[in-house]
């Protein structure tokens, strides 16, 4: 199970430090849940660019989805230092850390599994993932899996218990 190695309370109205389990608990899939997940990432020139990913959380970590042709993926590929982040039920949260492509087709097989489960019916194709349908932002299929290597986590609780904490994974 990934833990953090220090947290840090942001929280400057005297809340307590928020526990790592909140943030991961609200990351586990449900079919019912309507989660938006937004990657940012780096371009050559500096500026940051964001756009809409399909991205669960599996086995301790965050994996996304997207084409080969698309401008994020082009820029995973040559800068893999990127963020994510999602509103969850209670919380703002961002992760941050480094994204890589994953290219076990076991572990590829398995994630569309989790995410037909979760929805959206989604085959496994070697290293891809393919299906009838995706947001018009990931391009065309086949769709290539993403694994974001954590490093940080920021959260806002937006519901009781309130407060503000940060989480380092990485030494």
């Amino acid at each position: 199970m990934t833990e953090p190695k220090r947290t840090r309370n942001l929280d400057i109205y005297g809340h307590a430090e928020l526990p790592w389990s909140r943030a991961r608990d609200a990351l586990i899939p449900s079919p019912s849940a309507d989660l938006t997940f937004f990657l940012t990432t780096v371009r050559p020139d500096g500026r940051p660019h964001t756009a809409g990913v399909g991205a669960i959380w599996d086995s301790d970590a965050l994996y996304f989805t997207s084409g080969p042709g698309t401008l994020k993926s082009r820029l995973v590929a040559s800068r893999a230092a990127c963020s994510v982040g999602v509103r969850l039920q209670g919380i703002d949260l961002t992760l941050e850390g480094f994204a890589g492509r994953v290219t076990d087709a076991t572990t590829v097989a398995h994630l569309a599994a989790v995410y037909h489960a979760n929805g959206w019916p989604v085959t496994a194709d070697g290293d891809t993932f393919t299906a009838p349908y995706s947001a018009p932002s990931a391009g065309p299929p086949p769709w290539y899996v993403y694994r974001l290597d954590l490093r940080t986590a920021v959260c806002v609780a937006t519901a009781e218990p309130h407060g503000a904490t940060r989480w380092d994974f990485a030494q």
